[in-house]
């Protein structure tokens, strides 16, 4: 470890003031800052704690949307009734995230913000990392690739974001709403990361002194799913995942929403598919074309074409279970 201030922020301005210095890293459940503080990913001179900011942990519904602070627990979100009924798929994001014990500190506006998992990324020796050191190279396109991106990568990286509820909060077209002394903004959860084509370097689009201070999901998405594929049953990141959401009538499917996690730099929407789908009939092979469909612009690496047919059975087991209604699953 390392010498570095720690400063408390009382109010969201002094917040933000802080957060703005050179250098500064905000800490809220502490679970992504402190592990990379530990590998030497990230090295803040100043760590700005802005757990005693309030009224940012409320759940609470008002003109048809959820409401959730940014400061809110996993857990807390995962439980809270009104996300369990119309939220189902965010629930079972959250429930198949990391552990238990950290889910009860993590928060729900600090866990889409966490960094790629990339082994390149977070090796202590150097290695060629646009992410860590601009400019160095990507040695996962080259290297040990079975983990990576099938969308949207290029030679300046081919990393994914890893975050479970990112992906549930893309597929129900959640809103990140921000404060910043240069002006808050709404940013579609769908469109908070960065992909390499727009920067190699980057992981989202939050500026230095921008801080999240709630999530809205708009109206319900009841039938809704989450299907992680993983090594492990437990604690474990995905290898591919799936969030869809489903308005049905009957066994007609009238409109979906779909995102896959793990495969990109962000939460990545099967636009094509979620069109091809409306009008078809649960468990018709029109579903399977569609999501089918969804995979032609996907690109393999030269160890990871096995996401592919993992990802498209994932969102056809997704889809399923939303079509299904399956209540939203407890930890």
């Amino acid at each position: 470890m390392y010498p570095f201030t720690y400063h408390r922020a009382d109010t969201l301005g002094d917040a933000m003031a802080a957060a703005d210095a050179d250098g500064a890293a905000v800490l809220a459940g502490g679970t992504e800052l402190v592990n990379w503080i530990r590998l030497g990913v990230s090295r803040p001179s100043d760590v700005v704690d802005i757990n005693r900011l309030p009224d940012l942990s409320a759940i609470e519904l008002a003109d048809d949307t959820v409401h959730i602070g940014a400061l809110a627990r996993l857990n807390d979100v995962a439980g809270h009734a009104l996300v369990r009924d119309r939220f189902p798929v965010l629930t079972q994001a959250i429930h198949q995230a990391a552990s238990a014990q950290l889910r009860n500190l993590a928060t729900i506006g600090g866990n889409p913000l966490q960094m790629t998992r990339c082994p390149y990324f977070r090796s202590e020796a150097p290695t060629p990392c646009n992410k860590r050191r601009r400019g160095s190279g990507c040695a996962a396109r080259h290297g040990i690739n079975d983990q990576h991106a099938i969308f949207g990568w290029t030679d300046d990286c081919v990393a994914v974001q890893p975050a479970d509820p990112a992906t549930a909060l893309a597929a129900v077209d959640a809103v990140l709403v921000t404060e910043s002394a240069r002006g808050g903004r709404r940013i579609p959860a769908r469109d908070l990361h960065v992909l390499p084509s727009q920067d190699p370097t980057a992981h989202h689009v939050l500026r230095p002194d921008e801080i999240v201070t709630r999530i809205e999901l708009p109206g319900a998405a009841r039938r809704s799913a989450y299907v992680k594929v993983r090594e492990r049953a437990s604690y474990e990141y995905a290898i591919v995942a799936a969030a869809v959401a489903l308005e049905i009538d009957g066994t007609t499917i009238r409109g979906a929403r779909i995102a896959l996690g793990s495969v990109a730099m962000r939460p990545w929407r099967l636009h094509r598919t979620e069109q091809l789908l409306i009008d078809s009939t649960i468990g018709s092979t029109e579903v399977e074309a569609a999501v089918a469909a969804g995979f032609d612009d996907a690109r393999a690496l030269p160890h990871n074409a096995h996401k592919i047919p993992l990802a498209r059975n994932a969102v056809l087991r997704a889809i399923e279970r939303a079509a299904a209604g399956e209540p939203a699953m407890r930890p």
